[in-house]
């Protein structure tokens, strides 16, 4: 087989890919369909439920391309968590691996790979301000299975979670000035 007819024949199939995709309605089409069909039919729990099946697979796959950069190295997962400006019940999760630990920041999961141990450590998670201003003004009415969550909300706002990331990176904690959250 000649290399141009190995060209020719993967073309053809991006350009049948691309017709098929484009036949498939995108997620504005989805969404707007849903919102006028259900609007506010579906329970938050429902909502996570379905945002998270892809949610593994996708932290796996992070994590593999972690490895293929990064090889011989530790790193960290990071899982923004952002919402659709024009379709409010779009959210969508933006995974990358990065040598440094990040600065906790809101709507972001952190996850670190150690390469001796060949294994994912979870770190923290950090919801959106409004949920974080919530947890913080309501503590006792925080479910049991939400407690974690609350423990990692007041780590960010006590600023331990940026100690944390701190000594992950290796720096002094007397060289930085101290990073003053609001929640």
């Amino acid at each position: 087989m000649s290399v141009t007819f190995c060209h020719e024949l993967k073309r053809t199939r991006v350009e049948r890919e691309l017709k098929e995709e484009t036949k498939r309605p995108n997620v504005g089409v989805i969404s707007a369909d849903l919102m006028q069909k259900n609007p506010g039919n579906h329970t938050v729990a429902e909502q996570g439920k379905e945002q998270l099946k892809e949610y593994i697979p996708n932290l796996i796959e992070a994590t593999n391309k972690g490895k293929r950069d990064l090889p011989g190295q530790d790193f960290y997962i990071v899982v923004l968590t952002k919402r659709e400006r024009l379709m409010q019940n779009v959210f969508r999760h933006y995974f990358f691996s990065r040598m440094s630990c990040p600065t906790p920041d809101y709507d972001q999961a952190v996850y670190r790979y150690s390469v001796s141990k060949d294994e994912v450590e979870f770190i923290w998670v950090i919801p959106d301000p409004a949920t974080c201003h919530y947890f913080l003004e309501n503590p006792l009415d925080i479910p049991p299975e939400d407690r974690c969550l609350l423990e990692h909300i007041m780590k960010f706002r006590e600023g331990t979670l940026d100690r944390l990331a701190r000594k992950y990176n290796g720096e002094k904690e007397e060289q930085l000035n101290p990073i003053v959250k609001v929640a």
